[in-house]
């Protein structure tokens, strides 16, 4: 028994020994395998706040280091990279390095700077740190996303003369600038709305006439005064709607040794596509509306007045107030405020009536008084002083005559006369103010491009050198730093007599803000910036008083209270929160070093 029980005993306690040794075993494992302790830091950084900005503002995050297993040390944090546009917005902090003490986390502030020349898009910005020893985060750097809304710091209006999107734009149908499937009179979001075929005329036995083709410098011209305006309405004054078909009544006026004139459907003609294929290709690479109207039912006169204050009313706050001057004058001489005592304009009431004339010196707020108002700079770039076209010449406190109206001569108002005057005259292709302002970083902030008579796309007086025009603007300015931050919109001022299917809305209730005068036919009008969508086409209505209010708004400035106070602001065209397109040059014409070697007289419009 004894002998058993010292056997028994033994290995008792030798199992014992074995399974106290395993759990050593287990124990001593464990510990081999743990990583050791090491004191380090992790990094986190708060959303941006705000994470949208427009340019020139600032969004902030707060940055925070956290000590691990007793960490202590001075960390510096940085941005290691931001992503996006150049030139990049800025990091700072409120505090770098950051003395982390072991048990406290530190923080600091990051704030994201961008300038009012930050373009738009999305950012990435990477926040990294890192210690005395080159110590990074153990849980790596950290990234933030900010998006700008970029600034549009320029605005230029090219102001080209007397077309209609189916007539001028033809060549976007047809090949070899465009395709029939392009283009539809109930268009989808990808066809213009321009009519190849069928064009109304209630004259022929079968209500249509097909079109045919004239060169851009033809030697007719066509009426486009407030008659001939309501000849091709042809209004229905029960649903106070435009048939449309009325083009053929126009009257149309030959040049001397014309070749095509007189002769019928003068009027039911689209510009040989070769001649204007530079406006095709800014129509097709930038963007293009075919649904801008002017805002006059009237020809260029009144035209020019609107594009700079958003209406032809002769006088604020008087007998005027719901009237319209609604003609050009007769060209014996100047027009405006140094216009011969004799001249006159009609004035049209809110019935569509025209019932008397007046001295066509005009006294109203225009856009240029809010631009002033608002220390925003601005040009317009003439052909003459008394031209119908030159808009500030019929404003007196714009231009201030020499002598009270009507015996006024000269313009002596400080638009005209100071050392650096807003208003220059005497402006072509050959002598053009705007390229030498381009070129010398001295573009202003808002600016008029009006076109002499060669250089315009007026019937019967250019030589068919606006595009070539044109171009050379739109060239000039994309291929210059001004392209990263400017809109450049090209529009025409009246349609010139020429034939269009779309029919305006007509305010003739004889009350409402533009009664008997409001809105005139279809014009084409041509957005190119950097913030625009690629080849978009806009549906929606504008007039020259959206262009206007997309003045207003990009600057802050109050309203007009005219057209602009009832149309669009543009909005539709921009994505300023969109990373920028690169400027695609426009190819010239054909023509374009004839049309730039021409002294190019200063050639003036007709009378229609």
């Amino acid at each position: 028994m004894s002998r058993s029980h010292r056997l028994v005993l033994p290995l008792a306690l030798v199992g014992l020994g074995t399974l106290l040794a395993g759990f050593s075993g287990c124990s001593s494992s464990s510990s081999q395998n743990a990583p050791p302790a090491t004191r380090g830091y992790t990094l986190s950084a708060s959303a941006l706040s705000p994470v949208d900005v427009t340019a020139g503002g600032a969004s902030t995050s707060t940055i925070t280091v956290t000590p691990v297993d007793g960490y202590t040390g001075n960390v510096a944090v940085s941005c290691s990279s931001v992503t996006g546009g150049t030139p990049a917005p800025k990091c700072s902090f409120s505090k770098s390095p950051l003395t982390i003490n072991g048990t406290m986390p530190a923080t600091t502030t990051l704030t994201i700077s961008t300038t009012s020349s930050t373009p738009g898009g999305p950012y990435t910005i990477t926040v990294a740190a890192v210690d005395g020893n080159k110590l990074t985060p153990s849980n790596g750097s950290q990234t933030l996303s900010l998006t700008t809304t970029a600034v549009i710091h320029n605005v230029v209006i090219i102001f080209q003369e007397n077309r209609t999107p189916d007539s001028l734009f033809y060549g976007l149908c047809i090949s070899p600038y465009g395709k029939s499937s392009a283009c539809s009179t109930s268009p989808t979001a990808s066809q213009y709305n321009i009519q190849t075929s069928n064009w109304l005329n209630s004259s022929s036995s079968t209500g249509i006439t097909q079109p045919g083709i004239v060169a851009l410098a033809n030697d007719y011209d066509l009426s486009h005064k407030h008659n001939a305006f309501t000849e091709m309405c042809d209004l229905n004054s029960s649903t106070n709607a435009c048939a449309m078909d009325g083009a053929w009544q126009i009257a149309a006026s030959c040049n001397k040794n014309a070749t095509d004139c007189p002769a019928s459907n003068l009027q039911y003609r689209y510009v040989n596509p070769s001649d204007v294929a530079p406006y095709f290709q800014m129509a097709q690479t930038y963007t293009f509306a075919d649904q801008m109207f002017q805002t006059n039912e009237g020809p260029s006169f009144p035209a020019h007045q609107f594009i700079i204050s958003g209406t032809s009313e002769p006088e604020a706050n008087s007998t005027y107030d719901t009237s319209f001057a609604a003609e050009n004058m007769g060209l014996t001489g100047n027009a405006g405020c140094v216009a011969p005592s004799d001249q006159t304009v009609e004035v049209i009431n809110a019935s569509g009536v025209e019932y008397t004339t007046i001295y066509p010196c005009f006294e109203h707020e225009t856009l240029t008084d809010l631009l002033d108002a608002g220390n925003i700079s601005w040009r317009y770039y003439a052909p003459t002083l008394g031209s119908i076209w030159t808009a500030p010449t019929a404003i007196q406190h714009m231009c201030g005559p020499n002598n009270p109206p009507p015996n006024g001569t000269e313009c002596s108002g400080t638009d005209y006369t100071a050392s650096t005057p807003k208003v220059v005259i005497g402006q072509s292709q050959t002598n053009a103010k705007i390229i030498g302002d381009i070129s010398s970083g001295q573009l202003q902030q808002v600016s008029w491009v009006i076109p002499n008579g060669n250089d315009s796309d007026h019937a019967a007086t250019n030589t068919g050198c606006g595009p070539s025009w044109v171009t050379e603007v739109v060239d000039a300015i994309g291929n210059s730093p001004y392209w990263s931050d400017t809109t450049i919109i090209i529009t025409w001022d009246d349609w010139g007599g020429w034939y269009d299917h779309v029919p305006p809305k007509l305010i003739n209730d004889g009350t409402s803000w533009g009664s008997g005068y409001v809105y005139g036919f279809r014009v084409p009008m041509i957005v190119i910036s950097p913030y625009i969508q690629p080849g978009y086409i806009s549906h929606a209505t504008h007039d020259f008083g959206s262009i206007l209010k997309f003045i207003e708004t990009n600057y802050d400035l109050p309203s007009l209270g005219f057209a602009d106070a009832y149309a669009d602001d543009l909005s539709d065209f921009f994505h300023l929160s969109s990373a920028p397109i690169p400027f695609t040059q426009i190819t010239p014409p054909s023509d374009d070093a004839t049309c730039k070697g021409d002294p190019q007289q200063l050639s003036e419009p007709d009378n229609d």
